[in-house]
């Protein structure tokens, strides 16, 4: 069995993370991280040489329909529609997402 998990632990993974933690969130997730181990070994220990393999969605054929072409929106139609479009060049103006 491994070591329990220490506060040292957790502000290292911190520190790989690039998190500040305060000494109440070193706590905190101390136990947390502490519980999650504690539960993913207990998991481990369950004997499931006797449990036969479970059916999974990938066992049975994908139910889909055939492409059909259909018509779509009119791009004019779109850009018109939409606020900061460049219909010039027929794009949408976005936020930056960083």
């Amino acid at each position: 069995m491994s070591s329990p998990l220490t506060r040292d632990d957790v502000r290292r993974i911190a520190a790989l993370a690039r998190l500040e933690l305060t000494a109440a969130e070193e706590a905190l997730f101390t136990r947390q991280l502490a519980d999650i181990l504690a539960y993913a070994r207990a998991v481990q220990e369950i004997d499931t040489r006797d449990v036969p393999p479970a059916a999974t969605a990938a066992t049975i054929p994908p139910a889909l329909r055939d492409d059909v072409p259909q018509p779509s929106l009119d791009r004019a139609d779109v850009l018109n529609m939409a606020p900061d479009a460049d219909r010039h060049a027929g794009l949408f103006k976005v936020p930056k997402v960083l």
